[in-house]
């Protein structure tokens, strides 16, 4: 059964109708006669979505209890045996409340997807993993249901919901996103001019990086090598000398002028590696363009403008930058020169010529050694025996009767090396033997017949022929092994660019195969990994292969599609598609699949290690418990055992006093002690998940003062503030006022003996803030976090102080209510905790 397709509204912030665009896509599916469902939508109150709505066959939600609360999720399966043709299901990012089946609603949609329902969905910007903290940054507000970036580049559309911040901001006051009470406080924080804009330009690059990749996809599939100026890309040609430095820089200028444009340096290392740049400059013009936000990129061709310019079409690059020649004027009349000839190639991509200290300085290096034997060289070695040989007869032969034989030889000796040096062996064997031939008929005597009179011109032609052929044979041998170590250095620098790229992090599988499509010039790179246990057969059948990872066009979806393949194990295959690589390619490409093995296994290792992570968290709270509690519960035991016993013992005759006092030790010992339990107890319930709750409307003024009597004789050191006007909160009373208790302990305890502890409340748009307020040191800002780990007690040793879960407890139970608890610095010095607590019924937001 094919997989259902996917579609995505994606908005920058709540408000801009992404719902109803999602049901007005539905609606017109339905009149164009495809069966389409509600799986599940959230009007948040709004009139026209619920109108919508009402047109809509939905499915019923199921119901679940989690803490004591019912709430209502998706119905996945409902869905899937009701196998419409289109489900509509609203926030992609949303998180199933435990016991739902799946974590997030996004794998629940994977279900819908793998069931061949099409789906449309929807997504707001700041729910994307990538720009999470981004987002944070801008507005202050953390989001904490997040959705891959993957999940929502995987989907067949992106349609971006898009509204100018005036428009939404006008949206807002009339009601139309929030409930009145609420708009005041949404306009002037979340939904403030400046968080829009941002939020806005945010979602419009990420959506127009996702129309990039379907471009680069459909050009890749349909064979398209001419340029489309889609977008501004410049690409900046490094040949590892010292004037890329100043590319870099005049290319980045030229990228800042488009803004949005993209900067990419590439680096062609000839197959021959006779040309290979410094290093050292190579290893500092990548670290220039990393960090003025390029891309550095190392391609392998012998025809350097064709490689330039497959590889800025391939990157559908509109400029390319290059240096101007620095070779010497001399050089440039015998050869145009990789720019000028870039540049007549370069068709609809300008190409800037840029000069710089280093151009018409010469060479520092040797452009090519003679010892390749290209196939230009071997055409210009039978040139020369070609020409040089009638030539160099119609010369000599005036002068027969001057010069001797040996003398003869030996000039045609010259020109027979000179024929090696230039086209190797066959083309001087060849000159050799024709050399031999032409000095019989025209300066052995008799001349003009092949006969040799003299027995020593037969051993003078013969010797002539053994050093031309061995002097041929040496050169090309020469040849030849320098051909196999340029060759080697070329492979070296391509696995030495691997190996940076492992170095620095950049192992993640797309990001891999992307470089070695690159370097080969292919269309596409895939890993494949079997589904079950190997057939002779399976090589071609798809069914028995999945894709782990892919980079560019059109995938392949077993091994038999692909030019090239390289077996891994008995499980993974990497197939190429573009070309067929040679068998010293081939070694280069299994060192790529092996890497992309290895990056596999981390990226497997990171997920299992995430997994083992809260073991491993609950491991660690264990050992710092029994660490933490064997002084804490023996000191109060020990004070209380003492005073029971000291009371039943006869022998000492108490007075009513001492006797008053000897119980009042005991009963606050106990009572420390009964705290301590409590306090182990319900982390360890938190920490499982199995810490009970029983949500309802709670009135401030009737917790806090409870709260405060239970601090026994620290109450006279605190004073409540709180208005009987705030509205009440959702909370459990037990806990909300465990909460406030070991906070208001927790500031008695650090303030001065003559400062009282402040606790006041106030209301911010749909919470309550409760606030409490102390005069004592404060914590320094590198240690806000810690003060709320378990069994951490900031600045003491002495375990006089408890265990250490005062904090983390109070931040566990305020987040289990829905809540939060932050620190702040007091204005004058001291400590601030805000309890963050939603109001009773809000609206949700979506």
């Amino acid at each position: 059964m094919p997989r259902g397709r996917l579609r995505v509204y994606l908005g920058a912030a709540p408000g801009v109708g992404k719902t109803y665009a999602m049901l007005c896509e539905g609606r017109r599916a339905r009149e164009r006669g495809r069966d389409v469902v509600v799986g599940f939508v959230e009007p948040h109150g709004r009139s026209l979505t619920a109108a919508l709505l009402e047109e809509m066959e939905v499915i019923p939600r199921r119901t679940l209890s989690y803490r004591g609360a019912a709430f209502t999720e998706m119905d996945v399966d409902a869905i899937i045996a009701r196998r419409p043709a289109l489900a509509l299901v609203d926030e992609l990012a949303h998180t199933n409340v435990p016991g739902a089946g799946n974590v997030k609603r996004w794998q629940d949609i994977d279900e819908i997807l793998e069931a061949g329902i099409d789906v449309v969905s929807t997504v707001n910007i700041q729910h994307l993993e990538s720009v999470n903290d981004v987002v944070r940054q801008i507005t202050g507000v953390p989001q904490r249901e997040t959705v891959p970036d993957e999940v929502v580049r995987r989907a067949d559309q992106v349609e971006l919901v898009d509204m100018s911040p005036d428009a939404l901001r006008r949206r807002l006051a009339h009601g139309n996103v929030y409930a009145p009470e609420k708009v005041d406080a949404a306009l002037s924080n979340y939904f403030r001019v400046g968080n829009l804009t941002a939020l806005r330009e945010l979602a419009l690059l990420w959506v127009a990086g996702k129309v990039d990749e379907q471009l680069d996809r459909y050009r890749a599939d349909q064979g398209i090598d001419s340029t489309w100026e889609a977008r501004e890309r410049v690409v900046v040609a490094l040949t590892g000398g010292p004037e890329g430095d100043t590319l870099v820089r005049r290319a980045a200028r030229i990228a800042a002028r488009a803004r949005g444009a993209d900067l990419l340096a590439v680096h062609v290392t000839r197959s021959d590696g006779l040309t290979g740049g410094d290093p050292a400059h190579l290893a500092r013009q990548r670290a220039l363009v990393e960090s003025l936000g390029g891309a550095y990129h190392q391609v392998v061709g012998d025809d350097v403008p064709r490689a330039l310019l497959d590889f800025a079409r391939g990157v559908n690059a509109t400029q390319l930058v290059l240096g101007a020649s620095r070779r010497g004027r001399f050089a440039q009349i015998l050869s145009r020169g990789v720019g000028v000839e870039t540049a007549a190639r370069s068709d609809a991509i300008d190409v800037h010529l840029v000069t710089h200290e280093e151009a018409k300085r010469g060479r520092t290096r040797p452009e090519r050694s003679r010892a390749a034997l290209t196939r230009t060289r071997r055409l210009a070695g039978w040139a020369v025996a070609a020409l040089g040989l009638p030539l160099l007869t119609a010369v000599l032969t005036p002068f027969r009767d001057v010069l001797s034989l040996p003398s003869d030889i030996l000039l045609f000796l010259c020109l027979i090396v000179g024929v090696a040096l230039i086209g190797g062996m066959w083309p001087a064997i060849t000159a050799a033997v024709g050399g031999s031939l032409l000095l019989n008929w025209f300066f052995t005597r008799p001349t003009g017949r092949l006969a040799i009179a003299d027995p020593d011109n037969i051993l003078a032609l013969a010797v002539f022929v053994l050093v031309a052929a061995t002097v041929s044979t040496i050169v090309d041998l020469a040849a030849r092994r320098a051909r196999e170590a340029a060759r080697a250095r070329a492979d070296a620098e391509v696995l030495a660019t691997l190996a940076g790229h492992v170095l620095r992090g950049e192992a993640a599988l797309p990001s891999l195969l992307g470089r070695l499509r690159e370097t080969f010039g292919l269309n596409s790179v895939t890993l494949l990994e079997r589904r079950r246990e190997p057939t002779a057969d399976d090589q071609s059948e798809p069914g028995a292969w999945r894709i782990l990872a892919t980079s560019g066009g059109t995938p392949c979806t077993h091994p038999a599609a692909a030019d090239t393949d390289v077996l891994i194990d008995e499980r993974l295959v990497l197939a190429a598609r573009g070309r067929l690589l040679d068998a010293s390619d081939r070694k280069v490409l299994e060192a790529f699949a092996a890497e992309a093995a290895v990056a596999l296994r981390q990226e497997r290792l990171r997920e299992e290690a995430d997994q083992a992570k809260p073991l491993a968290e609950a491991d660690r709270m264990r050992t710092a418990l029994l660490a933490a509690v064997s002084h804490d519960l023996r000191t109060p035991l020990a004070a209380a055992k003492a005073a029971v016993e000291s009371l039943g013992s006869g022998d000492v005759d108490w007075s009513p006093e001492d006797r008053a006092e000897l119980l009042a030790t005991a009963d606050e010992s106990l009572a420390r002690l009964g705290r301590l339990v409590d306090n182990l107890l319900d982390m360890s319930r938190l920490q499982a998940g199995a810490l009970g709750l029983s949500l309802q409307p709670v009135a401030l003024e009737e917790i806090a003062p409870r709260a405060i009597d239970d601090l026994g004789p620290l109450r006279d050191r605190v004073k409540g503030d709180l208005s009987t006007d705030l509205p009440e909160v959702m909370a459990d009373p037990a806990l909300l006022e465990r909460v406030l208790v070991n906070l208001m302990t927790n500031a008695v305890r650090y303030s001065p003996p003559e400062e009282q502890v402040l606790i006041t409340g106030s209301r911010y748009g749909d919470q309550v803030e409760i606030r409490v307020i102390d005069r004592g040191p404060g914590i320094p800002a590198e240690a806000v976090e810690q003060v709320f780990v378990p069994f951490q007690r900031l600045g003491d040793r002495d375990n006089d102080t408890g265990v250490g879960l005062g904090l983390a407890l109070s931040r566990g139970l305020t987040e289990a209510m829905g809540g939060t608890l932050t620190p702040e610095e007091t204005p004058g010095g001291g400590l601030t905790m805000i309890v963050k607590l939603p109001i009773s019924a809000p609206a949700r937001t979506p």
